[in-house]
C-alpha cells in the first residue's frame, strides 16, 4: 500500500480556503433602524392570514426598495402569507445592502404548474442582500412529491427549490426556518461571497430530492450553526464549487453531506477548497461521500478537508464512490480526486465497511490521508475498511484497521 503524507503546502492551501472575505452586508445589518426605509409588504396590498395570494404586492415591495438609492428594509410582518412564484431580481440602484426581514410565515401555492423557473423564490442578479427575521418558509412539498420520478428517470427535472440564488454577490441569509421544499431547500448557482448562518431546514426522511443547500458554480460560501434534516443530502457539492466552509452543522436524517455527484456531464467545472469541520451527522445513509461517474467525463475534485466530526449510527460515514449510478463494471470515471484530508472522526456505524475508498482504475485517487479515525458498530460487529485504487496515508488512531495490501 503506498503511504503518502500530504505536503505543508497543500494543507496551507486548505485552510487558508477557510478564512471568508467580510463583506459589505454586515455593515448594513449594523444601520440604526432610525436611518433605514421600511418597505412594509401590507403597504403593497399583501394579505396575510386568508387564502389571497400576495406574491404581486412581495414584489411591488422589492422592486421599490430595489430602486432606492439609500438603506432599504423589506418587512414582512407576523402572518401567513400565501405566495406563488416569486423572482426578486436585481441589480438594485442603491450602493447598500437590501434587507429582508421575514417575521411571519411564507407558504407555497401547491401546485407545481404554478412554477415556471428553478424555483418557489428566486433572488437574481443581486450585489449585497440579507435575508433574516426568524420567519418560516413552508414549500408544502408534501401536495407535489408524488411528480418526482428521479428514482427511476436519470433525465427528471427536479421540483423547484425553495429558495434559489443565482448571481448574487455580497449576500447573508440568517435565522430562518425552511419546511418541505418541493425540491432542494437552498440552491446556490453563479454566486460569490454568500453566508448562511442559523438556519433550520426540515423534511420528512422520506421525501424525495429534499437536498438542504445544493451549491454549484460558486465561490466563496460559508454555512454555520445550522440544523438540516431532510430526504436527501444534507449538503451537496455540486460543479464549480469553490472555497467553501461548512462549520457547526447538524444533519440527520438524510444522505449525509455529498461532494458530487460529478462526471455526469461534459465540460464540467472542478471543485477546489472544500473545508467541513465540527458537524455531526445522525443517522444518515452517508457521513461524508465523494460520488463520481463512471463516465467519460473528465472533471477534478482537489483540496478537501473533513475535521472534527461525529458520526451517530452512519451507514457509510467515509466513502469515496467513482462508480455512482453503475456497479456493475470497475469504475473508469474521469474525474481526478486528489489532496484529501480526513482527520478526527468518531463515532458510531451501522456498516462493517464503514471506511470506503473505492476510486477510478482509470484515474485513482492521489494523497489521500485518514488521521484519527475512531469509529464503532453500534452492535460491537468486527468492521474493516475497503480500498481500490487509491494512494493514502495514516496517521494517528485507526478504527477499523488501515486497508491491508496494494491499493494503487
Amino acid at each position: 500500500m503506498a503511504m503518502t503524507i500530504i505536503n505543508g503546502s497543500s494543507l496551507a492551501l486548505i485552510l487558508v480556503l477557510s478564512t471568508l472575505v467580510t463583506c459589505k452586508c454586515n455593515a448594513a445589518a449594523a444601520v440604526p433602524l432610525a436611518d433605514q426605509t421600511i418597505f412594509n409588504v401590507m403597504d403593497f396590498d399583501a394579505k396575510p392570514n386568508s387564502e389571497l395570494i400576495s406574491t404581486q404586492a412581495f414584489m411591488k415591495a422589492w422592486r421599490a426598495a430595489c430602486d432606492f438609492t439609500g438603506h432599504a428594509r423589506v418587512f414582512v410582518p407576523p402572518g401567513v402569507y400565501t405566495l406563488g412564484e416569486v423572482i426578486f431580481a436585481g441589480p438594485c440602484k442603491g450602493t447598500h445592502s437590501i434587507i429582508l426581514e421575514i417575521a411571519g410565515t411564507l407558504k407555497a401555492v401547491p401546485d407545481v404548474s404554478e412554477y415556471s423557473n428553478f424555483a418557489w423564490i428566486s433572488f437574481e442578479s443581486i450585489n449585497g442582500v440579507i435575508i433574516t427575521g426568524g420567519g418560516t418558509l413552508d414549500a408544502q412539498g408534501q401536495s407535489v412529491w408524488q411528480f418526482n420520478d428521479c428514482k427511476t428517470n436519470p433525465n427528471c427535472v427536479h421540483l423547484p427549490a425553495t429558495l434559489h440564488f443565482n448571481d448574487i454577490r455580497n449576500g447573508k441569509v440568517m435565522r430562518l426556518k425552511l419546511i418541505n421544499s418541493m425540491g432542494f431547500h437552498l440552491h446556490i448557482t453563479n454566486s460569490y461571497l454568500v453566508r448562511f448562518h442559523g438556519l433550520t431546514i426540515d423534511a420528512p426522511e422520506d421525501s424525495p430530492n429534499t437536498d438542504g443547500i445544493h451549491i454549484s458554480k460558486s465561490n466563496t460560501i460559508k454555512l454555520s450553526r445550522s440544523v438540516i434534516r431532510t430526504g436527501d443530502d444534507c449538503v451537496s457539492f455540486g460543479q464549480g464549487t469553490n472555497n467553501v466552509t461548512i462549520n457547526k452543522v447538524t444533519c440527520g436524517p438524510g444522505h449525509g453531506i455529498s461532494v458530487g455527484s460529478l462526471g455526469k456531464l461534459a465540460g464540467e467545472l472542478e471543485v477546489r477548497g472544500l473545508i467541513v469541520k465540527n458537524c455531526t451527522l445522525r443517522g444518515t445513509t452517508n457521513g461524508i461521500r465523494i460520488k463520481t461517474y463512471a463516465g467519460e467525463n473528465a472533471n477534478r475534485a482537489l483540496g478537501m478537508m473533513f475535521s472534527d466530526i461525529v458520526m451517530e449510527n452512519v451507514k457509510n460515514p467515509i466513502i469515496i464512490d467513482q462508480s455512482y449510478g453503475d456497479k456493475s463494471t470497475d469504475s473508469l470515471s474521469q474525474v481526478k480526486i486528489s489532496d484529501v484530508v480526513y482527520q478526527n472522526i468518531r463515532g458510531t456505524t451501522s456498516s462493517e465497511i464503514p471506511v470506503q475508498l473505492l476510486c477510478s482504475s482509470k484515474l485513482p485517487c492521489q494523497n489521500v490521508r485518514l488521521t484519527n479515525i475512531n469509529l464503532k458498530h453500534i452492535a460491537n460487529t468486527p468492521i474493516t475498511s475497503q480500498c481500490q485504487n487509491v494512494n493514502v496515508g495514516y496517521t494517528g488512531i485507526q478504527i477499523p484497521s488501515p486497508c491491508h495490501g496494494p491499493s494503487s
